[in-house]
């Protein structure tokens, strides 16, 4: 019997996949579509040591242990010069964002989560004051503010840093000046470095899922999956329930309940097992806007390759960003 892509997907990226054999799985359109989504690196872990193989054809599982180890270093590397560039830094309130604030909270394995770049949320007056201190490590500007709304992009070469600040619009100022206060410390980048709280952070992925059009890589679905079903596979800081009532009501105040609504309704299609978790977190918006919402981005998002920009996209985007 064939196994769908959305199927393998499931069993691939899950932290406890169910045993049995993979082997009429669609392997010459996953693996391709799998490393553009950076998901092969979970994807190899799980048929190399979890699942003895599922009957996967060799090839396959040659080209997805491949970037699992190459993902490994990367993330290593990256890390640990980040670290060090930042470890002195004091006197500042800088928020890690994406993969690096996930790779150690979400996942099992460091490797399992590719961080391709490193966002830091910062307070507007601090962006210069940070890239020139980025500047003495060898970070040189790349762009100004041409990359996913950031600021600031500097980069050593091999790893770029975004740089946002005022995330929610200059007029929410007070409502980030909350995001700051709540930040939770990095101890293990030194003092200055913090990351958004549980619910802080689902409302952020969702802003930048969003933001994006829901062109985003499906590792972001992983992510946002983690942080809603509380990390169970973990111990760390997002490892708890969400308080659903804090969460609506920030995502009201900050008028992303429609984003909100949008990627959670991804995740529960793409992860049935998440729905238990997903349904009280989501927004109780008017029927007409949840039917428009699914039928416009929910249900093409949900599929692959099916999302794309769809007339009218970038005043939906506006729609879903509160803009």
């Amino acid at each position: 019997m064939a196994i769908s892509l959305i199927d393998t997907l499931r069993v691939l990226s899950s932290f406890d996949p169910p045993r049995g054999s993979l082997r009429a799985a669609p392997w010459e359109e996953y693996v391709d579509w799998a490393i553009a989504q950076g998901l092969a690196p979970l994807a190899s872990y799980n048929l190399e040591y979890r699942l003895a193989g599922a009957d996967a054809p060799e090839w396959a599982r040659d080209r997805l242990l491949s970037i699992y180890s190459g993902s490994v270093n990367d993330n290593v590397m990256k890390l640990v010069n980040f670290k060090r560039t930042v470890d002195d830094l004091e006197g500042r309130k800088l928020l890690l964002l994406g993969g690096a604030a996930f790779a150690d909270t979400l996942y099992p394995h460091v490797g399992f989560r590719p961080v391709l770049e490193i966002p830091v949320l910062l307070r507007r007056m601090d962006v210069d004051g940070f890239a020139g201190y980025l500047a003495q490590h060898q970070f040189q500007p790349e762009s100004e503010g041409s990359a996913h709304g950031a600021a600031k992009v500097v980069s050593d070469g091999r790893t770029p840093i975004y740089l946002y600040a005022d995330v929610l619009g200059s007029a929410r100022r007070e409502e980030v000046q909350g995001i700051f206060e709540r930040a939770l410390p990095m101890k293990m980048y030194g003092p200055s470095m913090f990351r958004p709280v549980l619910e802080d952070m689902v409302l952020l992925v969702s802003l930048e899922q969003a933001r994006e059009g829901y062109q985003v890589p499906w590792l972001s679905f992983v992510d946002l999956r983690e942080l809603v079903t509380g990390a169970t596979s973990m111990g760390g800081v997002y490892s708890r329930p969400l308080d659903v009532a804090v969460l609506l009501e920030r995502a009201k105040a900050w008028r992303l309940e429609r984003a909100l609504y949008t990627s959670l309704s991804i995740v529960a299609r793409l992860f049935p097992e998440s729905a238990g978790a997903v349904k009280p977190a989501l927004p109780p918006l008017r029927r007409a806007t949840r039917e428009l919402l699914d039928r416009l981005v929910v249900l093409p998002a949900s599929e692959p390759g099916k999302m794309s920009h769809v007339r009218g996209s970038e005043r939906l985007r506006r729609l879903l960003t509160g803009q």
